[in-house]
């Protein structure tokens, strides 16, 4: 599975906080960005951005502040493949998960979801701390 440069290019641009978030998507045989989420998007925003029925790939930019009143940020991967998408397109975006994920040099938590509940904004806020 091919990763477009552009792939690359706006996870950078993320860092430096350009953007909330990217989704990705497979077409044909490569990893291309279908959306991007500017810095005043919300979590709800990004959620609403992923199909109810097709899988996708995305990292979310999240800002939290820490028991000890500390503002901080982590860069979210998300596996996005809910139950209704296709087997095929399961399968294809869970072999390619790693190595796309890979050329995403900065990802400070991965998490899978199938539904939109496993990646409430309560637990997203969980695994940050």
């Amino acid at each position: 599975m091919a990763v477009v440069d552009e792939c690359k290019l706006k996870f950078l641009e993320l860092k430096k906080r350009t953007y909330r978030y990217i989704t990705f998507k497979i077409e044909g045989q490569q990893v291309v960005v279908e959306k991007l989420g500017g810095p005043e998007q919300s979590y709800e925003d990004f959620s609403a951005s992923l199909p109810a029925d097709e899988c996708r790939y995305a990292v979310y930019d999240l800002d939290f502040v820490t028991d000890e009143n500390c503002q901080k940020s982590k860069i979210y991967f998300i596996a996005w493949s809910p139950e209704s998408s296709k087997v095929r397109m399961k399968m294809v975006y869970a072999s390619s998960k790693d190595r796309f994920k890979r050329e995403l040099d900065g990802i400070q938590v991965e998490l899978q979801a199938t539904d939109p509940s496993e990646m409430s904004f309560d637990i997203i806020k969980a695994r940050a701390i």
